[in-house]
């Protein structure tokens, strides 16, 4: 179970992992306690999408990187193609839209991803993906403290200071490791799409101003899914913190 007050402690190095996802915990100097800040990979895709596949095996490749979560939206604005996204709801492809006018982008693109929702790359370029991810890891700060309380059934945000516009708390439900499809219809008919930590459900929290505040969890997130919490600007949709619920029997 998680100690109470994990980052006012300083746990030296709590590794937080669900078959491929990890966030890690640095080792606090004797100065100040602090934790580095995880790289949110968002990747949006659809199983009738042709050039999606390669981009999840490219995106899968740096799942199991340290300091790293990787997160898999699909999208239904592939359906018309003849086969049904067993994954996708409405709702994230309005996530992927909302990335796309914050980045100025002229037009939403599958395979996607965005990190940290500052940058975006094509999903199959692994090369460009891997190092926006190293670029985003170089500039980490100071965030906000994110911390699940020892029942399980609350999350704390700390204090800092908030962004112009404002933020907001984001609970990611999604069920961790690999899971494959076989696709029977569209561009990928016959082939098997696999997907690594699959997104359930996206729910907001709540605000956050500045202050400490805490929120409930959703409580549909049971014991096998895995839950990552994003604390978001609402403007300019950059990820200011986050965090994944810790695995059940981890310190």
């Amino acid at each position: 179970m998680m100690a109470r007050g994990l980052f006012r402690y300083g746990i030296a190095a709590t590794a937080i992992a669900g078959a491929g996802l990890l966030a890690v915990a640095a080792a606090p100097s004797r100065e100040r306690d602090a934790t580095v800040q995880p790289v949110v990979v968002e990747l949006f895709t659809a199983q009738g999408c042709s050039g999606c596949p390669d981009a999840n095996r490219t995106v899968e490749t740096v799942a199991t990187e340290p300091g790293v979560i990787v997160l898999t939206y699909g999208v239904d604005y592939w359906d018309y193609l003849g086969w049904p996204d067993t994954f996708a709801r409405p709702e994230f492809a309005e996530r992927q839209r909302a990335y796309r006018q914050a980045l100025r982008l002229r037009n939403v693109s599958t395979p996607q991803v965005v990190i940290d929702g500052r940058r975006h790359v094509s999903g199959a370029r692994s090369p460009e993906l891997k190092a926006a991810v190293e670029a985003e890891a170089r500039g980490r700060g100071w965030p906000p403290e994110i911390e699940f309380r020892e029942t399980g059934d609350r999350v704390g945000v700390g204090s800092g200071r908030a962004p112009q516009g404002g933020a907001e708390v984001v609970a990611v439900v999604y069920r961790p490791g690999q899971q494959t499809v076989e696709v029977k219809g569209g561009d990928n008919r016959g082939r098997a799409v696999t997907h690594v930590n699959v997104v359930r459900e996206v729910r907001r929290l709540g605000d956050w101003n500045g202050r400490p505040v805490l929120f409930p969890l959703p409580v549909e997130a049971g014991a096998e899914e895995g839950v990552v919490i994003l604390l978001q600007a609402k403007d300019d949709r950059s990820i200011l913190s986050s965090a994944a619920r810790p695995e059940p029997g981890r310190d």
